[in-house]
């Protein structure tokens, strides 16, 4: 089992900055994939980005390319998600989520991720 806690949301005005942070616990964290997806009212839980277990392979949603970085630290067991010039469109509960599946793509479908956190709401307001 990993056990993964997120912290960090909260309200922010559009064009401003949020970093999220999600710590892992149960198992060897450097063998996940670590994703943060995230769930709009009334939408589908979406990809938000991912990184592998070296931190050498990044991959990001097109909607938040160039706003979001995805970074880990494997002595502290976390992953961090920084985002800046947030829109509003970018309000939902954000979650943290480790998976192995790295194949093809495999981390961005939500069917492939075996851990879930409980999610951290951002709100973006105008």
């Amino acid at each position: 089992q990993v056990q993964l806690v997120e912290s960090g949301g909260g309200l922010v005005q559009a064009g401003g900055s949020l970093t999220l942070s999600c710590a892992a616990s149960g198992r060897t964290f450097s063998n996940y994939v670590m994703d943060w997806f995230r769930q709009a009212p009334g939408k589908e839980r979406e990809f938000v980005a991912a990184i592998s277990g070296s931190g050498g392979i990044i991959d990001y949603a097109e909607s938040v390319k160039g706003r979001f970085t995805i970074s880990r630290d494997n002595a502290k067991n976390t992953v961090y998600l920084q985002m800046s010039s947030l829109q509003l469109e970018d309000t939902a509960v954000y979650y943290c989520a480790a998976t192995q599946a790295f194949y093809a793509g495999a981390y961005k479908h939500p069917n492939n991720i075996p851990y879930w956190g409980r999610g951290t709401l951002v709100t973006v307001s105008s």
